[in-house]
């Protein structure tokens, strides 16, 4: 045994030096066999503290860009068009990156909203907030006919509509016109009265338009999409709570997927497939089991509820503490069998063991889990770009009660600052993308990836180091910002409201970036000749 965690220990001081931010084609091929994998929690009204009604979203990805930008309002002349484009991989980079090919134009409406412009656009000028979970679908599904992606659609949903139900209105026309170009997604889209699941696939091959269905979250309800179609039977003649294509079930029963002797499950028909992965179904277990724990759920069942009902009001902090999460504390953590001996004879978790191996060696040492054995992936991830806890407050003004809490990379080492969907501007680290160019001081997802990478090296003890500044800083933001929405409750013009919400931004960010280099100064210093 001691031989083998000398081995092991010996493969994580190697990790430090070979975890490049670039790999094998081998690997790369690997790794594109699955989705790269983001994790979206909602809540309903009722099911929050506040009274918010949330959705999130962690940018789980290989690819995506790392900048952030605010696009605002536009009006256009008659007879505009806007441009529909597709994903495809680029190594041509400094680091794996995303290619976008235009694949056609849609006509322009001649006004549009602002939105923040996150990988995946993240929510507009009226509180419409949305996150995304890729879950893949059946393969034969997917169609070389249609114009809109998945970014694309979003976008359309922020710049042209105010409410989840508008947005769902106009993916049911822009499908049907101009066909859905992607793999299967779920969109998880909140206003400031309700929150949905949108789940996509395409048509077939050769074919125009789209299979979709949407369904409302209770509000004293919370749900999660983690990789994995979760709706099940659908009611379409209850249009409160669905909504859904002409033809949901024409195409499942025509190939042979779904017999009307039997009830119509959407995940099953359209993307059974993601109902046997683990990785998607112990982050639903856990999500869950953190939030309604009561329920005592089996975390080896192969499907929960769509939603629950959490045991208490959900808050932010809860949700930070969701999304750091892997699996610690219970049977399913990747590194419990990594031990050593400590000072006082105790066997403890090894404090060079970490939950966020690289690929290759989760490969090479199966480890308790992880893609490259038994299947299984943490809420929390190395290769997060960045993530997203989205706040719809009714009670506010838009541009105040619209608010983003963006962090960038791993967020078990990460900060949230607030962005307000009333701001005009971000700092310029957050605008500028880390991924293009390579390794830039220029770049805040830069400081925050080091500072992850760093701690990975010596979890056991330098996340302890990381908590002890984050924490009580994260605190301090919250009060501040609730602070400075009770300053802008006196002031009624909006041009000083968004001039007061950009600067409370911009500093933010700049702090906590400021804060993350100084912090990974400091983990290189304290553990010079420990890692």
């Amino acid at each position: 045994m001691y031989r083998r965690i000398q081995t092991l220990l010996l493969g994580f001081i190697l990790a430090a030096f070979s975890w490049s931010p670039l790999w094998s084609q081998s690997t790369a091929d690997w790794i594109n066999g699955f989705p790269d994998g983001c994790t979206s929690i909602t809540a309903g009204r009722l099911a929050t503290a506040d009274g918010s009604v949330i959705t999130s979203h962690t940018d789980d990805s290989h690819r995506t860009r790392s900048s952030v930008e605010i696009v605002p309002p536009a009006d256009y002349p008659r007879g505009s068009t806007t441009d529909m484009f597709r994903r495809v991989n680029d190594d041509t980079k400094a680091m794996p990156s995303y290619a976008f090919i235009k694949t056609g134009e849609i006509p322009q409406l001649p006004n549009t909203f602002g939105f923040i412009n996150s990988a995946y656009p993240c929510m507009n000028q009226y509180q419409l907030g949305i996150g995304e979970s890729t879950f893949g679908g059946r393969p034969e599904l997917r169609s070389d006919a249609g114009l809109i992606d998945c970014q694309s659609l979003i976008r359309l949903m922020l710049e042209r509509c105010k409410t989840v139900r508008e947005a769902l209105i106009l993916t049911g026309g822009m499908l049907s016109q101009y066909g859905w170009s992607d793999a299967g997604e779920c969109l998880t889209i909140a206003d400031k009265s309700e929150v949905w699941h949108l789940e996509i696939v395409g048509p077939g091959k050769g074919i125009k338009g789209a299979i979709w269905v949407a369904q409302r979250v209770p509000d004293n309800h919370v749900s999660v999409n983690a990789n994995a179609s979760t709706i099940k039977e659908v009611d379409l003649f209850d249009q409160a709570n669905f909504m859904a294509s002409d033809n949901l079930m024409e195409v499942a029963k025509s190939n042979g997927w779904w017999s009307e002797n039997e009830p119509f499950r959407f995940c099953y028909a359209y993307a059974p497939e993601s109902r046997t992965s683990l990785a998607s179904r112990r982050r639903e277990w856990r999500v869950f089991s953190l939030l309604a724990p009561s329920l005592k759920l089996d975390p080896n069942a192969e499907n929960y509820p769509f939603s629950v009902k959490p045991d208490k009001p959900v808050t932010r902090e809860d949700l930070i503490k969701v999304f750091k999460d892997y699996y610690e504390g219970t049977e399913f953590n990747f590194i419990k069998d990594i031990t050593v001996t400590d000072d006082q004879g105790k066997t403890v978790i090894s404090p060079m063991a970490n939950p966020f191996m690289p690929y290759d060696m989760n490969k090479v040492f199966k480890i308790n889990g992880g893609w490259g054995s038994l299947g299984e992936r943490t809420i929390a991830r190395w290769y997060t770009m960045y993530a997203t806890i989205i706040q719809c407050r009714s009670w506010l003004p838009d541009d105040i009660g619209g608010i983003v809490w963006f962090a960038l990379d791993n967020v078990a080492t990460s900060i949230y600052i607030p962005v307000f969907c009333g701001v005009s501007d971000l700092p310029q680290t957050y605008k500028t993308d880390g991924r293009v160019t390579g390794f830039s001081t220029e770049s805040a997802w830069w400081a925050f990836n080091r500072l992850g990478t760093l701690a990975a090296q010596r979890w056991g003890d330098m996340r302890k180091d990381v908590d002890n500044v984050w924490i009580p800083l994260q605190q301090e933001i919250f009060i501040k910002t609730a602070d400075t929405e009770k300053q802008l409750e006196t002031i009624s013009s909006p041009g000083e409201r968004k001039s007061v919400l950009t600067e409370f931004t911009v500093n933010w960010g700049n702090q906590v970036v400021k804060s993350a280099w100084k912090l990974g100064d400091f983990l290189w210093t304290k553990y010079d000749e420990k890692f």
